[in-house]
């Protein structure tokens, strides 16, 4: 468990996938975390992906979202990336910032990385905002980096944040 100002982190399980595929469903998630018509298989593949790690945030004893990572360990161009989402109803609250900053002091503390990007898309900018907050800085435009519900491909902003760049 990994413990923020307000959320706590922990592990997700099983028992959390109904609850955060209810979540990926509403409309201001599910525009930007796609997955098909079967969001419970959706959040179910990424628990079950050995390359990711995804932590339920809770507030209050509640599943209000997730924050997941993974790792690039070439030594070379090693660096966490991470991405996240919460329930509409606290979105604003500044928990995602507290949840970014648990994990991203977690990461440097127990597993020594020192950079970690993320890449919302580009028009995402309630995200893009979040993510600044916390130290996040725009990189580049990742030019048709995925493609959208609609079948065209759509931007994003490639962000990175050094370890010491970590806002409080």
């Amino acid at each position: 468990m990994l413990r923020g100002r307000s959320v706590t982190l922990r592990p997700m399980t099983a028992d959390d996938v109904p609850a955060l595929a209810r979540i990926r469903a509403e409309p201001e998630v599910r525009r930007w975390w796609r997955g098909g018509d079967d969001l419970t298989a959706a959040v179910r593949a990424d628990l079950d992906d050995e390359g990711l790690t995804v932590y339920a945030i809770e507030l209050d004893g509640r599943v209000v979202g997730a924050i997941q990572w993974y790792a690039e360990d070439d030594p070379d161009y090693r660096h966490a990336s991470m991405d996240l989402f919460l329930d509409p109803e606290v979105r604003g609250t500044g928990l995602g910032g507290d949840a970014i900053r648990t994990l991203v002091r977690h990461l440097v503390d127990e597993y020594g990385h020192h950079r970690f990007t993320i890449d919302p898309a580009a028009t995402n900018t309630a995200a893009i905002r979040a993510y600044a907050k916390v130290g996040f800085r725009p990189v580049g435009v990742l030019r048709r980096y995925e493609r959208g519900a609609d079948g065209r491909w759509h931007d994003a902003l490639l962000m990175d944040l050094l370890a010491d760049e970590l806002a409080d």
